[in-house]
């Protein structure tokens, strides 16, 4: 048994239905439980977000903004390019819808989880506060609960491996800036070439997360916004351009998420892919953004909750939904050998032809290196709760040699492995979540009331 099939096997065991029950059916549960209440308060938290309602004086590290976009330089990204990209090869258009409304369900179960990660920080051996799932338990559960932070701590060290990020950073540049360009022979093997790519994004890497949350959030409170602006205006000209197709195209999505028929084997099988590619691109009840946000200079949980929400919205529903329209504008999809990012970069070429790759390409240097970035801070976590801060660089020295792994892997094995670690950090995320959702409920019905005494005076 070669080793994709062996990680594929892993992969299809770990996201089995019961994943489609653990993280659509309680992110379900979060929403209703909630009355919907925090959607009706997205307005809030954008000014929030805007710095409209500072904490003096709180603990914590960044600021509201600076943990949102700590998260989502760790969301969007290549699961947003490649992933998706991912999901229509293998689950056809129909996979698209089972993104969104895993976004949806996605929105509330963030709310949750990034309420409970201020709700319940703990300490780490030098004093500082840090957040977690990790700590929701060992804070918010028993003792007898405590297992599940260590198995969180344990899948998260390999989940959080730069693995996907850096194997298609390293594929787009070489086929577009080198192979293409005829500077490599493109009969001949790459993993040389590969190899030297990887060392050069190894450098880069090193040069940022040696400086801890404070540097990644800076670094990505400049880039992250600026490249979504840059990925979205790339979008909306391509949707511009051919906008008498863009009904069809969603009404392709719909009715191939209920076809019998589809490519990715019936409506179970298309609702998986698309559960499995959202899982990857906004990470909603996984885990890792509970991490970010749990930094945050906020002493009020509930406000932190109230800007994570944000974060599903604009990454898949947003960013994801550009790149399907693109890809199904383009009808690459339909025939070709290109996978991930490659075939992302296919569509650009054919829906912008000349500058559209070359933009791409710029989006993806800096998305995937941001998620770089903020994946080296969520296993750094992970590292520590398990053997200390002290001994922390041992596990970013080990990060670090883990992207020339990934730069010469396939995508196919760097799939399967992220895929499988993602699906066990949801079961303590998710289960945690749940247990302890009362206490968000409780928390969030004084912070509105609070509000709304505020606003009437």
């Amino acid at each position: 048994m070669t080793l994709v099939e062996l990680t594929q096997q892993f992969a299809d065991i770990a996201w089995s239905p019961h994943m489609l029950i653990l993280l659509v059916g309680g992110g379900l549960f979060f929403l209703i439980y909630s009355r919907f209440v925090p959607f009706r308060y997205i307005g809030h938290a954008i000014s929030i977000l805007r710095g409209k309602h500072p904490d003096d004086g709180a603990e914590g590290h960044i600021s509201h903004a600076g943990a949102l976009s700590s998260a989502m330089a760790g969301t969007v990204g290549m699961g947003n390019i490649g992933s998706v990209a991912v999901a229509i090869m293998v689950g056809g258009p129909g996979a698209i819808f089972w993104m969104w409304i895993s976004a949806i369900v996605g929105m509330a179960t963030k709310f949750f989880t990034c309420t409970l990660a201020i709700m319940y920080r703990g300490k780490d051996e030098n004093g500082d506060v840090q957040g977690g799932p990790m700590y929701i338990i060992t804070q918010g559960l028993s003792k007898k609960w405590h297992f599940l932070a260590v198995f969180f701590c344990v899948v998260g060290l390999v989940g959080n491996f730069p693995l996907f990020n850096s194997n298609q950073l390293v594929q787009i540049i070489r086929e577009w800036l080198i192979v293409k360009p005829g500077y490599f022979p493109a009969n001949e093997s790459t993993f040389m070439l590969d190899l030297g790519l990887g060392i050069v994004v190894m450098l880069i890497v090193a040069s940022v997360i040696l400086g801890g949350i404070k540097r990644i959030a800076t670094v990505a409170s400049k880039v992250v916004p600026l490249m979504i602006l840059i990925y979205m205006g790339c979008a909306f000209f391509v949707i511009a351009t051919h906008l008498n197709e863009i009904p069809g195209y969603f009404a392709l999505i719909f009715t191939e998420a209920f076809s019998l028929n589809s490519v990715g084997g019936g409506i179970l099988g298309t609702m998986l892919i698309g559960i499995r590619r959202a899982a990857f691109s906004n990470e909603a009840g996984i885990g890792t953004e509970v991490m970010a946000h749990g930094c945050a200079k906020t002493n009020e949980p509930v406000k932190e909750g109230l800007v994570a929400m944000l974060g599903p919205a604009i990454d898949t529903l947003m960013v994801c939904t550009a790149t399907a329209m693109i890809i199904l504008i383009s009808g690459v999809w339909q025939g070709t050998e290109a996978e991930g990012v490659n075939l992302s970069a296919q569509a650009f070429s054919i829906t912008m032809p000349g500058v559209g790759p070359y933009l791409l390409i710029l989006c993806v240097v800096f998305f995937s290196i941001s998620t770089i970035f903020t994946q080296a801070f969520y296993g750094g976590q992970c590292f520590a709760f398990l053997f200390g801060r002290s001994k922390i660089r041992y596990y970013q020295y080990f990060y670090l040699l883990a992207i020339l792994f990934a730069a010469t892997a396939s995508l196919q094995e760097i799939v399967n492995i992220i895929d499988a670690a993602y699906a066990l950090m949801a079961i303590p995320t998710m289960t945690s979540a749940i247990l302890l959702a009362p206490k968000v409920k409780a928390a969030s019905v004084k912070y509105f009331a609070k509000l709304k005494v505020n606003q009437l005076n």
